[in-house]
């Protein structure tokens, strides 16, 4: 059997189990299997496979095939640009937290810092705190995690990315910090869990596979956006940001609350490219 007949039959089983990225996610996964990079996929169309190779190909389908997620069985992630390492226990880096990163930087570039301190609560793969680090060679990154399991991803992540020696990796409940011990931050961002136990709109999949840990919190989601952001922000230098990620129908109250902490200059509910409220950002 050549390379393409298998790609093709995977394409076609995805559309029909209705994956809304059918051809994307079988070629990630068919490329992974064969050891290939994706693009060179269409270079070795007409190369015969062997039966090992037919046979991984068969096991990451049928992986996929029963919801898996394509980056736990690729065990990587794209995310503003880099790579992450991903795996079960540790949140799958999604592309709309690459907002985020966006309006950290802007914010950098606005204001010329040029060796910024950055505090990331929340860390799991390290993406948001990461990219940063990777687009500011001075700045200098606290990251802060409590599962051992999305650590371990947290610390691979910084070594592939060459970055130990500008972050300083936690590994404790945010809950549980002195912020007093941390010292003061030019930025404060997170993508915290913020999901209602009980939202209907969380996919089974999602459920099924990431960490509840990663997602829930309590007080119909409200929970850590509040107690973290109000714990924190006294660590927020002048001039300062705190953005954190968001539901999309949490912006109201989200902004009802950064104002009554009392800091900040502006605060605004940023949305993202579906035009769906997505961080809230306040501005010392």
């Amino acid at each position: 059997m050549k390379l393409k007949e298998v790609l093709d039959k995977s394409i076609q089983f995805f559309k029909d189990k209705k994956f809304e990225s059918a051809r994307l996610d079988a070629e990630l996964l068919i490329a992974h299997a064969l050891k290939l990079e994706r693009m060179q996929l269409y270079l070795k169309f007409d190369s015969p496979l062997t039966e090992k190779e037919i046979s991984d190909c068969r096991e990451v389908v049928r992986r996929r095939s029963q919801g898996e997620p394509v980056a736990y069985i690729t065990e990587e992630k794209g995310f503003y640009g880099l790579n992450f390492k991903v795996g079960y226990g540790v949140l799958i880096p999604r592309p709309e937290t690459e907002l985020l990163v966006e309006l950290a930087l802007e914010f950098i570039k606005n204001n010329k810092f040029e060796a910024p301190r950055i505090l990331d609560l929340g860390a799991g793969t390290g993406c948001v705190g990461f990219s940063i680090l990777k687009n500011i060679p001075q700045a200098k990154l606290v990251s802060v995690e409590r599962s051992e399991m999305a650590f371990n991803y947290l610390k691979k992540n910084a070594e592939l990315l060459q970055l130990n020696d500008r972050a300083e990796l936690i590994l404790q409940n945010v809950n549980d910090l002195d912020p007093a011990k941390l010292g003061k931050f030019d930025l404060i961002l997170s993508n915290p869990p913020y999901i209602a136990q009980n939202d209907p709109e969380t996919e089974a999949m999602v459920k099924k596979f990431e960490p509840s840990e990663a997602l829930f919190a309590e007080q119909q989601g409200f929970e850590l956006l509040k107690a973290w952001s109000k714990n924190f922000i006294g660590l927020l230098n002048q001039p300062g940001l705190m953005a954190f990620e968001m539901g999309h129908q949490q912006g109201p109250e989200m902004k009802k609350h950064f104002q009554s902490l009392d800091l900040f200059s502006t605060v605004d509910v940023i949305k993202d490219l579906a035009g769906l409220d997505r961080v809230i950002k306040g501005v010392r």
